[in-house]
């Protein structure tokens, strides 16, 4: 009599795998997560610095109030 086929057996073959199958997924999104941030980084890391904004003026009736620069 062969008992490997019976749905209890089965059933209790893939509860054991279980564990070990979630450690494995969660450790390859981990690493998918490691891999995703040091892409985000790099792109962060590639956009250029914006230019110093110009100071406001000292003398004069324009530039003197509000720096409109954007």
């Amino acid at each position: 009599m062969n008992i490997s086929s019976t749905t209890a057996v089965q059933s209790a073959t893939a509860d054991a795998q279980a564990p070990t199958s979630d450690s494995l997924n969660i450790r390859v999104l981990k690493k998918a997560l490691d891999a995703q941030a040091v892409a985000a980084q790099a792109l962060i890391e590639s956009i250029p610095q914006p230019a110093a904004a110009p100071a406001l003026a000292t003398s004069g009736s324009l530039g003197t109030q509000l720096n409109t620069y954007a």
